[in-house]
């Protein structure tokens, strides 16, 4: 496995859905709204592996077609060196985000968290800001007309139902 990669992933999502959400859980332990973990009899277990189950597929997909296809990771110091619009790629431009989001709501429903589906809002709103401000003026500037087509397309968060077709 490439060693960007590897780097990519401790960093990024090991932040975002361990690293945060477990020191979120050992500093709320008590609190209300704090640890509750969901047991198997319990709705939101089963809601919670209905949710990190795809999450986790989806995020293993797009960072696999950013090493194959776009031959970069994931990661703004190793992006990828191609434009990458197929798979999850043609419904929204941000899947791998929505992977991470997914999981996030999982996590919260599995510990039974209310401080872990604020840091998952929190986290939307940090990367929206990222990605408007500073992703996506590099993409069209790394890309140029063929970003811009695509984002022109695609929506950021939302996917369309039908894939899109580059021409």
């Amino acid at each position: 496995m490439n060693r960007e990669l590897v780097k990519a992933v401790v960093i990024l999502p090991g932040t975002a859905l361990v690293y945060v959400p477990g020191a979120l859980i050992w500093l709320t332990a008590g609190l209300p709204g704090g640890w509750a973990p969901a047991g198997t009899a319990d709705s939101r277990f089963w809601i919670g592996v209905a949710l990190a189950v795809p999450g986790f597929a989806l995020a293993v997909w797009t960072v696999r077609l950013f090493v194959t296809v776009g031959e970069g990771t994931p990661a703004p110091w190793a992006p990828p060196r191609k434009l990458v619009v197929r798979g999850p790629y043609r419904h929204v431009r941000n899947p791998m985000l929505s992977a991470v989001n997914v999981m996030l709501a999982a996590e919260a429903l599995l510990f039974g968290s209310w401080y872990i589906a604020g840091w998952m809002a929190v986290f939307v709103v940090l990367n929206t800001v990222y990605f408007i401000r500073r992703e996506e003026p590099a993409l069209e500037e790394r890309f140029g007309e063929s970003y811009r087509l695509y984002k022109a397309n695609v929506p950021r968060w939302m996917p369309r139902w039908k894939p899109w077709d580059a021409p």
